[in-house]
């Protein structure tokens, strides 16, 4: 084999390891939660990165969503449950939602969890821009999103994870 041969299986061999390896780290690295602050109803500020530490949920929703009210008297469950091993759950309701029926819903179904207004779509956009309700966001305990699901969640997966029978959060 000629010297330039020799360079061009080298290079070749070279570049087929950097696409295995930026592949590699493409399928494996998870994105990190977006840094964003926001208020929840009583006023008390939420700033995600604060929740270092815990398991988070941030389920976007609105009071028009058959969806969204369908799910969550098991959000509270799950949250109540959960929540003194460190689960975190923030309702995020989208900047169509009403803010009078979103505090009616809350105040009514007792909602033990932030409930935020996301009046200017700042969180939503944080997040890529949700259109879509429910959608939400598994946040691992080292800040980056385990998982997206856009329609209803998947409760018994969700459990797993939370007993930690799942390795990935």
């Amino acid at each position: 084999m000629g010297n330039k041969q020799y360079h061009r299986v080298f290079w070749v061999v070279a570049l087929g390891f950097v696409l295995a390896a930026a592949l590699y780290l493409g399928l494996t690295q998870r994105p990190r939660a977006p840094a964003v602050a926001m208020t929840d109803l009583a006023g008390r500020p939420i700033v995600l990165s604060q929740l270092r530490g815990h398991t988070v949920l941030v389920d976007f929703w609105a009071t028009s969503c058959p969806g969204c009210v369908a799910e969550m008297p098991r959000l509270v469950d799950f949250y109540r449950r959960y929540h003194p091993a460190g689960f975190e759950l923030l309702a995020v309701a989208m900047n169509y939602d009403d803010l009078a029926q979103i505090h009616q819903f809350a105040t009514e179904r007792g909602l033990p969890f932030p409930v935020v207004y996301d009046s200017q779509g700042a969180v939503a956009h944080a997040f890529g821009d949700i259109k879509l309700t429910p959608t939400a966001f598994l946040i691992g305990p080292d800040g980056h999103i385990v998982e997206q699901t856009i329609g209803d969640l998947d409760f018994a997966k969700l459990r797993r994870r939370l007993d930690g029978s799942d390795s990935r959060t």
